[in-house]
């Protein structure tokens, strides 16, 4: 026991600097240096869509839009546990109570309190996109009269990025051959790489939400496009070497 202790109190001794290892230093700069920014894209069909539905209640008092609100609400929820939605996948996302105004009768253009307004909204989460026109249908049937999106994405993203890093890296590769080429020279070595986020992923989406009173909403999810951005600064041989 004593033995063990010494040896953790010498661990602890030892500087940090002690077990650092040495950075090796890169590799001077003899040619022309180039910096490039490439994007790459991959499409893919959605498998998630997220969506907001809520309902906007109108009363003369506070009290009677509140209860009103939460009377359709419960009713939007009750819908949204018929069509299977996990209560992981539905999330509170904005609660309101505001006095409403209309316009004065008198014509004078003055705004006069008519009342209150109570909103509630929920966020939802579902992964069978076929059904999204369905579940709108129904939450709307239900008593919801505020419903936006839907929004479609990818439940896991990393593989399709990972595909569009290499489609930028080979697009980064393929422009630094034209520019040396255009000099006479040749790509010498990639010095660094990094990758340009700017927030995130950039995710593009194609959808279509229609409504007609006598047929079902028809949703087209199309296609989600994922892009990833780098950039690469090559190290070019000088033209004439």
């Amino acid at each position: 026991m004593k033995s063990f202790l010494l040896g953790c109190a010498l661990a602890a001794a030892i500087p940090a600097t002690a077990v650092a290892q040495p950075q090796a230093a890169a590799p001077a700069m003899n040619g022309v240096r180039l910096d490039v920014v490439a994007t790459g894209r991959v499409a893919r069909a959605p498998d998630q869509v997220t969506l907001s539905a809520g309902v906007t209640s109108r009363a003369a008092q506070a009290e009677a839009a509140l209860a009103d609100n939460a009377q359709r609400m419960t009713r939007v929820r009750a819908a949204l546990e018929r069509a299977g939605i996990a209560a992981r996948d539905i999330q509170t996302g904005y609660v309101g109570l505001n006095q409403d105004y209309r316009p004065d009768p008198a014509g004078n253009g003055e705004m006069r309190p008519s009342g209150y307004v109570a909103t509630n909204t929920v966020n939802i989460r579902f992964r069978d996109v076929a059904r999204a026109g369905r579940i709108i249908d129904a939450l709307v049937a239900e008593g919801a009269n505020n419903v936006n999106g839907p929004s479609f994405g990818i439940a896991d993203r990393e593989p399709a990025m990972d595909e569009a890093r290499t489609r930028a890296i080979t697009a980064a590769r393929a422009r630094a051959e034209v520019y040396a080429r255009a000099l006479g020279t040749r790509v010498a070595r990639i010095v660094s790489i990094s990758e340009v986020t700017g927030g995130g992923p950039i995710v593009m989406q194609s959808a279509n939400f229609a409504r007609a009173e006598s047929a079902d909403t028809r949703i087209e999810p199309g296609e989600v496009e994922i892009e990833a951005n780098v950039m690469v600064t090559f190290e070019l041989e000088r033209p004439g070497n």
